[in-house]
């Protein structure tokens, strides 16, 4: 293997590496398994409202699919359902690693110790 090969293919193999540890270490921990869940299908709802919105043509009019009716509808919403799901799993827009970022913050504030916190306190009567 030539030296400009070298270099890259390294990089590709630490990075495959490091995908793989950091998927072993959330599978380890339920918690974040489950926060990153969360984070995902909220990006995917995401974009289902948004593939909706660009879907959408004026009431009354046909659309792109054909659709007019209670079966169009019907169809169009399971067609925006694939799609969003679809880019999600191709990483999607990047809304789940930051919903991920501040799910895990909040967890980790919410379950480190209350020493030196100040209660409130009631004024007035």
């Amino acid at each position: 293997m030539s030296a400009t090969l070298a270099i890259p293919a390294a990089k590709l193999a630490l990075g495959a590496a490091g995908s793989v540890i950091g998927s072993l270490a959330n599978a380890l921990d339920p918690a974040k398994a489950k926060a990153k869940k969360q984070a995902d299908d909220f990006e995917t709802v995401f974009l289902e409202q948004v593939t909706q919105q660009l879907t959408a043509t004026a009431p009354g009019s046909e659309g792109p699919l054909g659709e007019n009716g209670v079966g169009g509808d019907i169809y169009k919403s399971q067609l925006t359902q694939q799609y969003a799901k679809q880019l999600q799993k191709a990483g999607g827009i990047g809304l789940s690693d930051q919903i991920l970022r501040d799910l895990l913050r909040v967890q980790e504030q919410s379950s480190a110790p209350a020493s030196g916190t100040v209660g409130v306190q009631n004024v007035g009567s």
